[in-house]
């Protein structure tokens, strides 16, 4: 997100909205659900992925700016680039959030360490649109903590000018004629992932054994790294300065757009699939605003504008069953069973085995 270091003083008037500056904003968005403006003038604090939201950028619908004309609650928007630097910022106490939007494994995590706080997500008139599948899921499995947002798989990308032929195994991350030109995940989960699923592991086991197979091949992969990545990802494929990534099947469909010579392929070892939901933190200040802000994302149009901006898959039928969705059909986000069945959640570990990670994690970075 653009941050802009103007500083704007306006007066206020009954009847105006408090962030129009003296202009009456209105919302044209066609919206199902009343939104009362009982929290008007107060401010929701939002922390989300980075590029995984609808903006406004490229006539695209600004869900924050279309909010905050609603309710005249103002959207503080703030962004993170892992699982691991949300939880990290969330149990440190050092900032507080209304919203966030964690993975499945993460979810599992802050509710057992009593980070996030129970709502009723039956009472948001919008979440019938939330299709059955993603009900019940193994990390919220009385639906009490999380409101599913969209989800993904992990697969690979590769630049078709740089990579002889068309891979079809992780394999290819250990290819010596590929060195100085492969990166992986600056994530612990993500990045031991990788190696677990060309080792063909459980992602979920509790044997040292198999997480020291993993390092190892880390550890013989290291040299022939280029970087490690999240976001950064997105520069160095769309600017045809690496040649092999795994990432996140939306993203590619967003590089891909930048860079016509990126393909992507689910390896026959399989992957990782993911769930990101909604979240109100156990340390929220404005929960009613936030459970107001979660209707609202699940608002049909709003929901089809992060679809079509964000390309990762829905779980929202009122989505998925129009015909101008774009990415009906579309393999890379919706792919065939025969793909999804070789597919793996992460799920939350035991504190013993996520140190244990956390340690091999660090030995390898600074090796």
């Amino acid at each position: 997100m653009k941050r802009f270091a103007a500083v704007f003083l306006c007066v206020v008037f009954v009847g105006l909205s408090l962030f129009g500056c003296g202009k009456n904003e209105t919302s044209t968005l066609q919206v199902e659900a009343e939104y009362p403006r009982d929290y008007e003038g107060t401010v929701l604090n939002v922390y989300n992925w980075g590029q995984y939201i609808s903006d406004g950028s490229e006539g695209s619908l600004n869900v924050n700016k279309e909010f905050e004309k609603l309710t005249g609650i103002h959207v503080n928007y703030s962004e993170y680039d892992s699982n691991e630097s949300l939880y990290t910022k969330l149990k440190s106490g050092g900032a507080a959030y209304d919203i966030i939007i964690p993975s499945d494994y993460m979810i599992a995590r802050l509710i057992a360490e009593g980070l996030l706080q129970k709502f009723d997500v039956t009472a948001l008139s919008n979440y019938k649109y939330i299709a059955d599948e993603f009900k019940d899921l193994y990390f919220d499995p009385m639906n009490e903590y999380s409101v599913p947002y969209q989800f993904c798989y992990v697969g690979l990308i590769y630049n078709t000018t740089m990579v002889e032929g068309s891979p079809d195994s992780w394999g290819i991350m250990w290819d010596k004629k590929y060195a100085g030109n492969i990166l992986n995940f600056n994530n612990s989960r993500d990045a031991f992932g990788v190696a677990q699923y060309y080792l063909q592991q459980d992602v979920n086991t509790n044997n040292k054994a198999d997480w020291d197979a993993a390092f190892e091949k880390l550890k013989e992969q290291k040299p022939l790294i280029q970087s490690y990545v999240m976001d950064e990802v997105f520069n160095k494929m769309e600017g045809g300065n690496a040649a092999i990534a795994p990432y996140y099947s939306g993203d590619f469909v967003t590089m891909h757009d930048v860079n016509p010579d990126l393909a992507f392929v689910y390896p026959k070892e399989g992957s990782n699939a993911s769930v990101d939901s909604v979240c109100i933190p156990a340390s929220a200040g404005n929960v009613e605003a936030a459970k107001l802000y979660i209707n609202f994302l699940m608002e049909p149009e709003v929901a089809l504008a992060n679809a079509e901006a964000i390309y990762y898959g829905s779980p929202h039928t009122a989505v998925t069953s129009n015909p101008d969705y774009s990415l009906q059909g579309n393999e890379v986000i919706y792919p065939p069973e025969e793909i999804t069945s070789k597919m793996q959640y992460f799920q939350n570990l035991d504190p013993e085995t996520l140190a244990y990670i956390n340690n091999l994690w660090n030995q390898l970075k600074i090796s």
